[in-house]
């Protein structure tokens, strides 16, 4: 079903809203101990995603409820009443920007590409959209629809794992070289430091595996969002622990040094098991970076802070949805064994 939501644009009826975005829109009553500063949405479909991804709730074969994405539930809601909530709360500031997330369907980009052009007429706040693109045409069809930013997820940062865990091997359709040859298409299109990728800390990859894929996403322009594994109960990788917060804190130390120019993957050292030895900076200048709290917060487009999505509010907290406190960084410096 679809409804006119202006002048010329059919939309898709429903939306999933995460939970607390819902709440921050005054679609759901509750309590939030870090609100989110961008409004997480959903592609809806009655079913799941074509996909298969190992750690998705949204997984073809997955067992796990249909309303969740990582250890995150997403009610539904009609889309007018998710657009006129999300219009004033912007207008108010209290959401900075807009994330569509979408499931893996036949019809995804004709529904995406209408909802981009009504959220962007409505809502005076950027639009991001996470996806899978197939092609060069998909990508222009959301830019000229008016997403500011566009995030293809790679996940995975090898192809054995991504094989694994999302290609073939998992009964998926994805392809790594492809998802990489599409995140360069984008950069073409949306341009440097707006096109975005999430990689998943914790699926069987060496830290060194994953500082070379962070380093290969920067040199594309391309913005590396960090993820920590989390299993969720009916996905194929329930039984799989997160990883380590000491190897999540030095991955983020890595990603944010790569990042911001002060370090790069050729000036940093591996020990034999592929772990971060040095982070090819002073004591002294890595030590203010870490005391900043700033590589330990949320990474992704601006004004994401996508709360507690990894974690829960007991921790521990992989990646911080706010600024951090006097107790967090010690904790942090323990971690790192800096202190």
């Amino acid at each position: 079903m679809r409804e006119n939501l202006s002048a010329n644009v059919k939309v898709p009826e429903k939306l999933r809203v995460s939970l607390g975005s819902a709440i921050t829109l005054g679609l759901l009553n509750g309590r939030l101990d870090a609100a989110p500063t961008t409004a997480y949405l959903m592609t809806y479909r009655e079913g799941k995603c074509f996909a298969n991804c190992g750690f998705c709730p949204q997984a073809r074969q997955s067992r796990s409820r249909a309303d969740m994405l990582s250890r995150i539930s997403w009610p539904v809601f009609t889309t007018a009443q998710v657009i006129s909530k999300m219009e004033g709360v912007a207008e108010e500031g209290t959401i900075r920007r807009v994330c569509l997330q979408a499931l893996n369907y036949p019809e995804v980009f004709t529904d995406l590409k209408a909802l981009v052009e009504v959220i962007s007429k409505r809502v005076r706040v950027p639009v991001s959209v996470s996806c899978q693109p197939v092609n060069l045409k998909d990508i222009k069809c959301l830019a000229e629809a008016g997403a500011e930013r566009i995030g293809i997820p790679i996940d995975a940062v090898t192809e054995e794992i991504f094989d694994r865990v999302k290609g073939a091997f998992a009964g998926g359709p994805y392809i790594m070289r492809k998802q990489l040859a599409l995140l360069e298409e984008a950069v073409k299109v949306f341009g440097k430091g707006r096109v975005s990728t999430h990689l998943i800390v914790g699926l069987g990859e060496t830290e060194l595996e994953m500082v070379h894929m962070i380093q290969k996403c920067v040199d594309m322009g391309v913005l590396p969002a960090l993820f920590a594994f989390t299993p969720v109960a009916g996905t194929a990788l329930e039984g799989w622990r997160q990883p380590p917060i000491q190897q999540y804190r030095r991955v983020q130390l890595a990603r944010y040094l790569i990042f911001n120019g002060f370090s790069r993957l050729e000036n940093m050292s591996f020990d034999v098991d592929g772990r971060i030895a040095s982070f090819g900076i002073d004591k002294l200048a890595l030590k203010r970076v870490v005391q900043s709290g700033e590589p330990f917060r949320t990474s992704g487009c601006p004004d994401c802070n996508r709360p507690y999505y990894n974690e829960k509010p007991s921790g521990p907290i992989y990646n911080y949805p706010k600024l951090l406190n006097v107790e967090e960084l010690e904790k942090i410096m323990e971690e790192l064994e800096l202190v």
